[in-house]
């Protein structure tokens, strides 16, 4: 049967690996950044790169056999993973619910966009910003709002310390600091 007639997957989300899928009927938490370079990323995409894409396709379509045409075929291939990130993009910014840690209440409480020092049961200390799945960057310490250690910090307050149940057992983690502003 000709791929032409085959359903694609509607549901992007069952692609994802699993720290980057949303809960079942949840909202999709985003800072204004991320918001942003989600939004971004979808213009970039719908106004410059499926444009090009699409003349390439067609320049190589009239060039007459299809078959052995690298570049017909490769812009083909090219052209549904556009369109797929299009659609997931899309999708995303649908359910976004933007939360501006900025004009948040001053709290001691972690909540979604918290910024966090915490003091690990090794004694290192650690920022962790609580954020999006979308703009989640180990590196730089922004973690999900449902990954395993941030449901642990979620709704205790500076001066708590929890219990983290991690892959390398329990650890008593401290909560130095809690603060609310601008997630780059």
């Amino acid at each position: 049967m000709s791929k032409a007639f085959t359903k694609e997957q509607d549901d992007a989300d069952e692609e994802l690996a699993p720290e980057l899928r949303l809960p079942v009927s949840s909202k999709n938490y985003l800072t204004p950044g991320g918001w942003q370079r989600l939004k971004d990323e979808l213009y970039q995409l719908v106004n410059r790169e499926r444009p090009e894409v699409v003349q390439i396709v067609n320049w190589a379509a009239s060039n007459g056999d299809r078959s052995e045409n690298g570049d017909y075929l490769y812009g083909k291939r090219r052209l549904r993973e556009i369109d797929r990130r299009i659609r997931f993009l899309t999708k995303r910014l649908e359910i976004a619910e933007v939360v501006d840690p900025e004009t948040r209440v001053a709290t001691d409480q972690i909540f979604f966009a918290a910024t966090v020092l915490i003091e690990r049961g090794n004694g290192r200390e650690q920022l962790l910003r609580i954020v999006g799945v979308d703009e989640i960057d180990l590196a730089r310490g922004h973690i999900s709002w449902i990954s395993p250690i941030a449901r642990v910090l979620l709704k205790a307050r500076a001066g708590d310390s929890v219990l983290f149940r991690g892959p390398d057992g329990e650890e008593d983690i401290e909560i130095l600091e809690v603060r609310y502003e601008k997630v780059d």
